[in-house]
């Protein structure tokens, strides 16, 4: 992988766990979420206009559809996540979303992007997602959702995994094969997000206030580090194949992992160390591939 690619996506990877980190501890929720949305349009119109007035660019059929299907699977991702978080616990719901995502995302780029990965990109490919698998809890996941009667965790921390596959595929065919401006481009599908929220969002608008006074910087936090951690993966995929920057992106999960030690108290398991190892050595494996 591209040296820079491969420091975009860590630094991308930084921003997730962080912004994740805090809207957990902030109980998260609609409002929130929408707020939030808020607060990242307001951040990256200005970067996102500051593009489209200063370059020459057309705006193609093909692109307004690669920007509403983004916008609605992210608007899914969101809607199907809370979901899952109602209906089952976090510690199942995450590391399966985040850890199916990139295997679907390489799925994905092999079947429609025609990427062929060297022998030692796919070495590293098994390593960072068997890294994942050991970190989220491997079989030990599977045992514990079924003594908890927890599979519709499984189920709907799949499907979160899918959608997040999905805009995977769609914002790489924008800023790669249709060759859409990163910041204009995901400008664009927080506009269209923010809007179809809006309908459900702006009714409650006591569950709003009380989201805001309770938590105002998370709001903050969450608003600025989301769109930021988006858009250096948005660069990333221009730089790298998406089957490479999918897997290393999830490292996201890795850091979630340690600063829940850190600052949540969770116990870090031998596995986790285990999968840490292997999820590293993967991610050397794909700077060397090239």
């Amino acid at each position: 992988m591209d040296p820079t690619a491969l420091a975009l996506v860590l630094a991308g990877a930084a921003c997730h766990a962080t912004w994740n980190l805090v809207a957990k501890r902030s109980g998260g929720g609609l409002a929130f979420v929408w707020m939030s949305g808020v607060v990242s349009l307001a951040a990256m119109a200005p970067w996102s206009a500051a593009w489209a007035l200063s370059n020459t660019w057309n705006f193609s059929p093909a692109m307004a559809v690669a920007v509403l299907i983004s916008a609605l699977l992210h608007v899914l991702y969101s809607l199907v996540l809370q979901h899952a978080y109602r209906v089952a616990d976090f510690s199942i719901v995450y590391p399966v979303a985040r850890g199916s995502g990139p295997f679907l995302s390489v799925t994905a780029a092999l079947i429609f992007l025609g990427e062929r990965p060297s022998t030692t990109a796919w070495m590293a490919l098994t390593a960072v997602l068997t890294g994942l698998a050991l970190t989220a809890g491997g079989w030990g996941l599977v045992r514990n959702a079924n003594a908890q009667g927890s599979w519709g965790g499984l189920r709907w921390g799949l499907a979160t995994g899918a959608l997040i596959a999905g805009y995977t595929m769609v914002d790489a065919w924008a800023v790669k094969e249709l060759g859409m401006n990163p910041s204009l481009f995901y400008g664009g599908g927080l506009l269209l997000r923010t809007a179809l929220l809006a309908p459900w969002a702006i009714p409650r608008r006591d569950a709003m206030r009380s989201a805001w006074r309770r938590g105002k910087g998370a709001v903050l936090a969450v608003g600025v580090l989301s769109p930021l951690a988006y858009v250096l993966v948005l660069l990333a995929m221009q730089r790298a194949p998406v089957s490479q920057v999918a897997p290393v992106r999830e490292l996201s999960m890795l850091a979630g992992v340690f600063l829940g030690a850190r600052l949540l108290g969770e116990r870090v398991t031998r596995a986790q160390w285990v999968g840490t190892v292997l999820m590293l050595s993967g991610v050397a494996g794909l700077a060397a591939a090239g």
